[in-house]
């Protein structure tokens, strides 16, 4: 067994725990830390008992303390839906700020390499397609959804920080819109929400015309550029999504497709500040980690499918 050692904050949330899954099978041990507040048990019972996987539930805005070496630290932990991140404003902006203080001080403890789970949300509604890494964003910092943009992009800022000031090894992600297996049914995004509708013949909502755009990642794509990113040189921001823009509208309609459902696709007003465009550039990931999605919007679909009806069945 390998002697290296991860800890993952908000090991026990959907891109947390597939993220676990990778690490061990990359034979790193893991020390998954979460505080369940929007992670799930049943996302990492699979992992319990084995040698090189342990939990421990913890609020990492209070202190992380890990005994042992660590090699690699993790910062996933935070509310990530609009539906958790406005229900929990306070603790969205404690865990982007104080957690990943927290989470920081541990590497530099640790001596050990530190990754940033950073979100697309920090280009806001943004003012360039598609959104490179260099630009700066459009970001509303007292409306609803400011507090997980702003959350995110003060971890950022304190991560780059933690580089330049004591010299910590570092990298940021840039977490575009992801799906697939142990995504909540309730999260509050459109893919969960339209397959939950979907499947129980309720009407489907979009909100405004339905005309904004986004790009859907496959989580074990997703999970593979997080890995690669964590094992290569580059310090500053990379993008990790699916470039394949669809229309919400659109999206809807394939959601129905796929499901052979009877639901109707009804319109409702548009959320304060959500993006009306969102697609990834990621040449920087090509080019630097010779990464790119593998597995098509149909082939991912399918496999969420299945895992969906799945939970609605135990509902």
């Amino acid at each position: 067994m390998s002697d290296k050692v991860a800890v993952v904050t908000g090991g026990a949330g959907f891109l947390g725990s597939h993220l676990c899954d990778r690490l061990i099978n990359e034979n790193i041990k893991v020390i998954c830390l979460d505080n369940l507040l929007t992670g799930r048990l049943e996302n990492i019972e699979h992992l319990f008992g084995l040698e090189n996987f342990q939990f421990v539930k913890l609020d990492v805005t209070n202190f992380i303390h890990v005994p042992s070496s660590v090699d690699y630290v993790l910062h996933f932990a935070s509310p990530a839906s609009p539906i958790d991140y406005l229900k929990l404003p306070i603790q969205t902006l404690k865990v982007g700020s104080l957690g990943t203080h927290k989470a920081l001080g541990l590497a530099k403890d640790k001596k050990a390499r530190f990754l940033l789970a950073s979100t697309s949300e920090v280009y806001g509604d943004p003012m360039i397609h598609p959104q490179k890494e260099d630009y700066w964003g459009n970001v509303n910092p007292v409306g609803p959804r400011g507090v997980y943009d702003e959350a995110k992009r003060f971890a950022e800022a304190i991560t780059m920080a933690y580089q330049r000031y004591h010299n910590l090894e570092t990298r940021i992600v840039r977490i575009f819109n992801t799906y697939g297996p142990r995504m909540r049914l309730d999260d509050g995004r459109a893919l969960p929400t339209f397959f939950s509708q979907a499947l129980q013949g309720q009407d489907i909502t979009v909100y405004g015309n339905g005309k904004q755009t986004r790009s859907f990642c496959f989580v074990s794509d997703l999970i593979d550029g997080i890995y690669k990113l964590l094992m290569s040189g580059e310090v500053l921001p990379v993008n990790i999504g699916n470039p394949e823009e669809i229309t919400i509208e659109d999206f809807a309609k394939e959601v129905i497709q796929i499901t052979n459902s009877k639901s109707r696709i009804i319109y409702k007003d548009l959320p304060i500040d959500d993006p009306q465009i969102r697609q990834p550039d990621i040449s920087k990931a090509k080019t630097i980690l010779n990464w790119s999605p593998k597995v098509s919007r149909e082939e991912g679909l399918k496999i969420t499918l299945d895992y969906f009806k799945t939970m609605i069945f135990l509902q």
